[in-house]
């Protein structure tokens, strides 16, 4: 299954999932901090969605009540939402 999705109040601008049977199997996030996002996305492929969902949720950017990988969770729970 692929999915996109928009994030709020952070610096990336979409988030491209991959998913397969549960698995994370690739992210894309397009803009964001390029290094660490491409690290967080190589981190998690091939995790679990609900590992992952557990692992980023609530995390924050400074000052901001979100952050990429809090928002790359939500993306995932989006996406399995969507798949059921």
């Amino acid at each position: 299954m692929t999915f996109s999705y928009r994030p709020t109040g952070v610096c990336s601008t979409m988030i491209d999932l991959e998913l397969e049977d549960g698995i994370i199997q690739s992210v894309r996030f397009t803009g964001g901090c390029n290094g660490n996002l491409q690290g967080i996305s190589r981190l998690v492929e091939g995790m679990g969605v609900q590992d992952a969902i557990e692992k980023l949720q609530g995390i924050q950017c400074g000052w901001k009540l979100t952050s990429c990988p809090d928002q790359l969770s939500k993306a995932l729970a989006a996406a399995m939402k969507e798949e059921k």
